[in-house]
C-alpha cells in the first residue's frame, strides 16, 4: 500500500481589533480541487504579485472576514474592497467551479463563496457546522487542522444587522507551512505526491 501524500498546508494567523487570537492551519485538498487549492495557497503567500484586474497585491495579508453568521461560516477573501463586494483570483478576475462533488458535512470545511456558477475569485468561507444546502454550489477544496478554537471564538464575535462584524477581524499574516522530514521520506512522499499533480 502506498505512503499517502502529504497535502500542502497553509496558515492564517488572526487579529481581533488588534489583538492576536491564535493561527489556523489548513489542509488543501489538491487531488480533488487542484486549481482552486492553488488559488487559495498563492494568496495564501502572495507569490503572485499584484492583481492584473484590481491592481491590489494577490494576497490575503492584512485583509479581513467582512461576514460572520453564528452556527454556519465565517466569509472573507475580499482583500479588494473588503465588503464582500471584490476579489481577484491568480487566474483573472474569476475562474470556473472546479469540483461540487464533495460534500459540506462537516464543520470547519473551507470553500468558495462565489455570485453563482463559475464566479469564484478570492473569497471563502469556512463552515462551522454540516452545511448540506451548499452542496453542489460551493467547491470545497480544504479543511481546518488547527485552529478551530480560533474559529469558534470567532463565529461569536458581535456583528450589525448585515452579519458584519463590529470589530476588526483580520488576517495579520499568513503562508504556507514547510514540512520537514528525513531526505528519505521527503523523497519517497514526493513520488507519491506527483502520481495526483494534474
Amino acid at each position: 500500500m502506498a505512503t499517502p501524500a502529504i497535502l500542502p498546508r497553509v496558515f492564517f494567523d488572526i487579529d481581533l481589533d488588534g489583538q492576536r487570537l491564535g493561527r489556523i492551519v489548513f489542509e488543501l485538498f489538491v487531488r480533488d480541487a487542484p486549481q482552486t487549492a492553488e488559488n487559495f495557497r498563492c494568496l495564501c503567500t502572495g507569490e503572485r504579485g499584484m492583481g492584473p484586474s484590481s491592481q491590489m497585491p494577490l494576497h490575503y495579508k492584512g485583509s479581513i472576514f467582512h461576514r460572520i453568521i453564528k452556527g454556519f461560516m465565517l466569509q472573507g477573501g475580499d482583500f479588494v474592497r473588503r465588503n464582500g463586494k471584490g476579489g481577484e483570483s491568480i487566474y483573472g478576475a474569476t475562474f470556473p467551479d472546479e469540483n461540487l462533488k464533495r460534500q459540506h458535512d462537516e464543520d470547519g470545511l473551507l470553500s468558495m463563496a462565489n455570485r453563482g456558477p463559475n464566479t469564484n475569485s478570492s473569497q471563502f468561507f469556512i463552515t462551522v457546522r454540516p452545511t448540506p444546502h451548499l452542496d453542489g454550489k460551493h467547491v470545497v477544496f480544504g479543511r481546518v487542522i488547527l485552529g478551530m478554537d480560533i474559529v469558534h471564538h470567532l463565529e461569536s464575535v458581535p456583528v450589525d444587522e448585515k452579519d458584519r462584524p463590529t470589530g476588526i477581524v483580520m488576517i495579520s499574516h499568513c503562508g504556507e507551512l514547510e514540512l520537514r522530514l528525513p531526505p528519505h521520506l521527503q523523497r519517497k512522499l514526493a513520488c507519491n505526491y506527483l502520481l495526483y499533480l494534474p
